[in-house]
């Protein structure tokens, strides 16, 4: 046999079954179609590098990204740090997790709390009213630091009118407290609850803040919350 034709034909072989690359920084990811993108969203699914944390849910993690690569290409974006917080799930899990995209790892997953009217162990009523004591879902950019009642905290930037377009005015931010912990759940069943901030464990507030202050993604996920449009930010 040809030495010649049997080395391109093996090599032919070999590349197709060679994995498919991902490129993340591409956000004409959002221009493909529907399929396409879920398809994507798949593909960096299977390739997060857990960094020995859980994974997020796919469903979340899929709504989340599509929303990123398009407040990426508006330009509303200045790192490559996704924020998810699931409030599908228990208030005794570990819901928040935080992704480096550019590396697609999971830099953190820990506790985070929802509003004391949002619900018991599980969120379910959530609110862009101000006092309502609910926190708000979907997409935000995070602010800037200041130093409040709870120490180092987080003003976030809701992007979505009418659902969380109130929540610097509310004062919906991210910040430390005691009731979000192990303890806290071993001496009451649950976490305990904000007045709508996704509030964090206090030994770790100041790191996930300088993690992801000026200007990263953060979406919070129910299911309640419909995500069907290609064009979420129009």
């Amino acid at each position: 046999m040809n030495y010649k034709i049997f080395y391109f034909v093996s090599l032919f072989f070999l590349m197709s079954f060679a994995p498919i690359e991902t490129n993340l920084s591409d956000s004409n990811i959002i221009s493909k179609t529907h399929g396409s993108f879920e398809a994507k969203a798949a593909n960096l699914y299977a390739g997060l590098n857990a960094n020995h944390f859980e994974l997020p849910q796919l469903k979340s993690f899929s709504q989340a990204l599509k929303g990123f690569y398009q407040l990426q290409q508006k330009g509303m974006l200045e790192k490559d740090m996704l924020t998810i917080i699931d409030f599908s799930l228990s208030s005794n899990t570990k819901r928040l997790w935080i992704i480096d995209l550019a590396t697609n790892t999971i830099l953190m997953n820990t506790y985070v709390a929802h509003g004391k009217n949002t619900g018991e162990e599980f969120a379910n009523s959530f609110s862009n009213a101000d006092s309502s004591n609910k926190s708000s879902l979907g997409f935000y950019t995070t602010g800037e630091i200041y130093n409040g009642k709870h120490g180092m905290s987080l003003k976030l930037d809701g992007l979505e009118k009418g659902v969380n377009d109130h929540a610097r005015q509310r004062g919906i931010v991210m910040h430390a407290a005691d009731y979000v912990s192990t303890d806290f759940i071993r001496n009451h069943q649950r976490l305990g609850r904000s007045q709508g901030c996704p509030a964090v464990p206090a030994e770790l507030s100041n790191e996930i803040i300088q993690m992801i202050k000026n200007k990263s993604c953060l979406f919070i996920y129910h299911p309640s919350r419909n995500y069907s449009s290609e064009n979420l930010f129009s």
